[in-house]
């Protein structure tokens, strides 16, 4: 088992309690759960960050367009400044900050309407009463970090489940919202390809006997002016996500040689300070430019025309990013996910949602 905090362990008791309260007076029906209008398809995990939720929202989202469903997202916006409920709107200023990172990426990369809020279930009362005069009838809500957040009624549990997961420990004292046994509530659980065969044979008894197994393919998506030059630039790699190494080993795994690496904590709101300190390190290892992901480049600045072509952003004048310009190029990496078997994961949702 993987103790990331030891001081933390003699908590762990006192945290699981907690868990089989809850899971106790959920199931005598004790604690409130709404229902919306629309199906709700929930996407969470076990972990409390880095599973790669957001990129298999995504993938949802332009799955189920394509085959003619109107979906949005609900999501929490976690650590944005705004408290009301809210649509991201990708032309504020510093859209990031105001409606969360996450949201802001899902809403540049899918197109979809994002709401966020608290409660997830104002949000999507909120959307419904928005979409009320259009005449589309296969409507569904994508519900972000779902798998916990028991107030809002689904149709369909995704849970992501990684080979790191399985050896990982309760909070606080590992990163584990629950623990694994609790899949038996899954409708479907995710796994990478690269992990697949190894993660489902410890997966697949703890699923109850309805439950799907979807593989998901990652691969990074590079500006077409990179394409073929990586093994030429020496670039200084940071990144304020819950699991950086992930994104570093895939880096290299794309023959980056990386100058240097510098971590900052997930969902972190960047500062003149940490430009400033970045690239005097970049200086000082002779990195000849940065690489972030696109969860880093919409706190850098606010884009202003989204993801081109080449999976690069247009930054606005006066941001944080030209900071780090003045040093070198700022290139914008994108984690595009896709699932191996498309044609099952639609029958699979249809199947339930109608």
């Amino acid at each position: 088992m993987r103790i990331r905090r030891w001081w933390a362990w003699p908590l762990v008791p006192f945290y699981a309690a907690g868990l089989m309260v809850r899971d106790w007076l959920r199931r005598v029906g004790w604690l409130r759960v709404c229902r919306l209008h629309w199906p709700v398809v929930s996407v969470g995990s076990l972990s409390a960050g880095g599973a790669g939720k957001t990129p298999v929202v995504i993938a949802l989202a332009k799955l189920l367009h394509r085959h003619g469903w109107s979906v949005d997202v609900l999501s929490r916006g976690y650590g944005r400044t705004g408290t009301s409920v809210e649509r991201v709107d990708l032309d504020v200023d510093g859209a990031a900050r105001r409606f969360g990172d996450e949201p802001t990426v899902i809403a540049q990369r899918t197109g979809a309407e994002v709401w966020v809020a608290v409660e997830r279930y104002e949000a999507g009362t909120t959307a419904e009463a928005a979409e009320s005069a259009s005449n589309q009838s296969q409507r569904v809500h994508l519900l972000d970090d779902g798998f916990q957040h028991w107030r809002l009624a689904r149709a369909v549990d995704v849970v992501l489940v990684t080979e790191e997961d399985l050896d990982d420990a309760l909070l606080p004292a590992g990163n584990l919202r629950e623990p694994l046994v609790v899949l038996g509530r899954a409708d479907v659980v995710v796994l990478r390809e690269d992990e697949c065969e190894r993660v489902e044979t410890r997966v697949r008894p703890l699923l109850h006997a309805g439950a799907k197994v979807w593989t998901l393919r990652r691969e990074l998506r590079f500006p077409d002016s990179l394409v073929g030059l990586e093994a030429r630039v020496r670039p200084l790699a940071f990144c304020a996500i819950a699991r950086p190494n992930s994104f570093y080993a895939m880096l290299r795994a794309a023959d980056f040689d990386l100058a240097a690496t510098v971590d900052f904590p997930d969902h972190h709101a960047y500062t003149l300070a940490d430009m400033e300190r970045i690239t005097t390190m970049a200086k000082e290892c002779g990195a000849t430019g940065f690489v972030v992901t696109e969860k880093d480049a919409v706190k850098l600045s606010a884009p202003a025309a989204g993801l081109d072509s080449g999976a690069g952003f247009n930054f606005a004048s006066g941001s944080l990013i030209e900071r780090l310009q003045a040093v070198g190029p700022v290139c914008v990496v994108v984690l595009e996910a896709k699932f191996v078997d498309e044609a099952d994961v639609m029958r699979g949702l249809e199947a339930r949602l109608r």
